[in-house]
């Protein structure tokens, strides 16, 4: 089995496809995006992709993938503990650090620390955690937001262990693929739907397609059209497979009432705790 990444290795990404998929090929990639070509192009079997911190919220560039950019579908998902450290080249002296490097979700599930610490330096997102060590240790008065076994792939050294704004910080990643998983008897299924015109009650008469059938929804957000300023794409999350009987009735009926409705997928959910 062939699994892509956010890659180079040493991200939470690597982190995560280690996780689901011990004894997989690892393929990284330069982006989320790309996670997603390789498994369209056959390349990779699958993929896995950030989609929400417990601190920071949605990944908006995996929603928008998942929206706009493929088929694919999610085949199952995971939660993977974070522990962010401040690391840089080896020597360096904290009182040093002028800039830091990160990916945009470690920079602001690190907010907090940063202002505290660091109220004067200049943040500087990066592709991934992985390479923003590689930048740290190429420059001069420079650190990086990263995880340990990043710094030691890449000859850095830790200044300040588990900076993150929260002790119990998580990151829920969707693994991609074809085709769609059967129940489990302990689902999530995923959506996303847009509607024609613009009225009061419209997104409540969806949600009532959910309520109605004693469906829990876990999760609600909008993210811009892309086609007009003001119009939205509602997705959702809801307990229960589309091949149940609740969820397919409910499907059918929100079909019908949207322009648009596509399904993420239907995929065993992660154990919390």
């Amino acid at each position: 089995m062939r699994v892509a990444y956010l890659g180079p290795a040493g991200t939470f990404g690597e982190e995560a496809a280690r996780r689901y998929a011990p004894a997989a090929e690892l393929i990284a990639c330069p982006s989320h995006a790309a996670v997603a070509k390789a498994v369209d192009s056959g390349g990779a079997d699958l993929g896995v992709m950030a989609i929400e911190n417990s601190i920071n919220g949605s990944v908006a560039e995996t929603l928008d993938i998942l929206i706009h950019e493929t088929t694919l579908q999610i085949q199952s998902e995971l939660l993977v503990p974070i522990e962010h450290s401040l690391v840089a080249k080896p020597g360096a002296e904290i009182d040093g650090v002028s800039v830091i490097y990160s990916h945009t979700q470690a920079l602001g599930q690190c907010r907090e620390f940063l202002e505290g610490h660091f109220p004067s330096a200049r943040l500087e997102a990066a592709l991934s955690t992985a390479q923003a060590v590689e930048l740290a240790v190429a420059h001069e008065g420079a650190a990086a937001i990263a995880n340990a076994r990043a710094a030691t792939l890449y000859g850095a050294e830790v200044l300040t262990p588990a900076i993150q704004d929260r002790p119990n910080n998580a990151t829920r990643f969707v693994i991609i693929g074809g085709g769609q998983p059967g129940p489990s008897g302990h689902d999530r299924t995923s959506i996303a739907f847009q509607f024609d015109d613009d009225r009061a009650g419209l997104l409540t008469d969806a949600m009532t397609e959910l309520s109605s059938r004693g469906i829990n929804c876990t999760k609600m957000e909008s993210r811009p059209t892309r086609a007009t300023f003001g119009e939205y794409i509602f997705l959702v999350d809801f307990e229960g497979h589309a091949q149940d009987r609740a969820c397919a009735s409910a499907l059918i009926a929100l079909r019908a009432m949207t322009s648009e409705l596509k399904i993420f997928g239907s995929y065993p959910r992660a154990a919390e705790g």
